[in-house]
Formats: C-alpha cells, structure tokens, sequence
C-alpha cells in the first residue's frame, strides 16, 4: 500500500526555522506533483506549496519568501523548509502526492507545528 511517513515537526520560537520531510513508499507507480498543506484549529486545510516533477513551485501568498519546497525523485521524497516562522504558521502539515496518469491523491499522517510567541 501506498504511505507517506512524515518528520521533523516540532516546536519552535517566532522566527526560527523548521525543516519537514515527506517520504512516499508503497506500490505508488509514479509521482507527478507533490506539496504540503496545514490546518490550525479550527480553520480548513489550506494549501501551503506545491512542487512539479520539474521542480516548478508555487506558494501560497502567506508563506511566500519564507518556505522553500524542494523533493528528491529519486527517493520519493518532498522537503519543506520553513524560515522566519510566525506564531500563525502553527498548525497540522500535511505532504500530499498526486500520482501520475491516474491523479489519485495521498496524504501523510501529519506532522505538528508550534511556533511559540
């Protein structure tokens, strides 16, 4: 079965930097876009980034400049490296993976975020 294992959440100070990964394994034939998205207490998920086979990105406008996303194809693996973090960036993140030709979309478990003020 497909899974995507997610790390590296934890708690941090306004203004620190925090490093996520999001690895895909399973009988996944093939990764086309992956991305991470949050969800604070509640809010509705909202998307954080997206990134292309390619290593095109995109940003949500909250976190633009701030977050950096980047994979690895060869591991199935997505980062997200987020700088100058905010106490609103404190939420639930979740990598998602957008499998190729068929378009069936998978979810990590969540990884926590704090940013304390």
């Amino acid at each position: 079965q497909v899974q995507l294992v997610e790390s590296g959440g934890g708690l941090v100070q306004a203004g620190g930097s925090l490093r996520l990964s999001c690895a895909a394994s399973g009988s996944i034939f093939s990764i086309n876009r992956m991305g991470w998205y949050r969800q604070a207490p509640g809010k509705q998920r909202e998307l954080v980034g997206t990134i292309t086979r390619g290593g095109n990105t995109n940003y949500a406008d909250s976190v633009k400049g701030r977050f950096i996303i980047s994979r690895d194809n060869a591991r199935n693996t997505v980062y997200l490296q987020m700088n100058s973090l905010k106490p609103e960036d404190t939420a639930v993140y979740y990598c998602n993976v957008v499998e190729n030709l068929s378009n069936k979309i998978y979810w990590g478990q969540g990884t926590q975020v704090t940013v304390s003020s």
